[in-house]
């Protein structure tokens, strides 16, 4: 996981201990690709302690290699699909992530949801220069086992 999203060049990269601790605790929210023995795609969620019926997408990320084969719309179905106490699935998206945008809003369409965007974090909220606004996207009324 770490590779692909040091090798995404969108993704904000985590130290490899953080992807491998969060893939342990949160398993049951997220997912693995694994093609020919080799993670080929992740997608890394929660569901957040004070509304347990939102599972929140940190990252997700598919290998250069894979691209193109709906990996990623794969691996959020199933992780959605395995969680039908889940109503709401939330992102966040930068303005220039024109992908992760497509994404969230197939799935969206894909499940008859709802699908709204509003701001979460403003680029003064990071301590780093140059981090763009996390756009939070909520898909919300998603119907148990989609």
């Amino acid at each position: 996981m770490w590779r692909i999203a040091r090798d995404s060049g969108t993704l904000d990269l985590n130290t490899s201990y953080a992807y491998l601790i969060l893939a342990r605790d949160f398993a049951a929210t997220s997912r693995v690709a694994v093609a020919d023995g080799d993670t080929v795609g992740f997608a890394l969620g929660y569901r957040r302690p004070t509304a347990p019926e939102r599972l929140f997408i940190w990252q997700i990320a598919v290998d250069e290699s894979q691209r193109g084969r709906r990996i990623a719309a794969r691996l959020l179905d199933a992780v959605v699909a395995d969680l039908p106490e889940v109503t709401t699935l939330e992102t966040t998206i930068t303005e220039d992530n024109a992908a992760s945008q497509r994404l969230f809003a197939s799935f969206a369409e894909r499940h008859g949801a709802n699908h709204s965007v509003g701001p979460l974090l403003t680029e003064a909220h990071f301590p780093d220069p140059g981090h763009g606004a996390e756009l939070l996207h909520e898909i919300s009324e998603l119907r148990s086992g989609t």
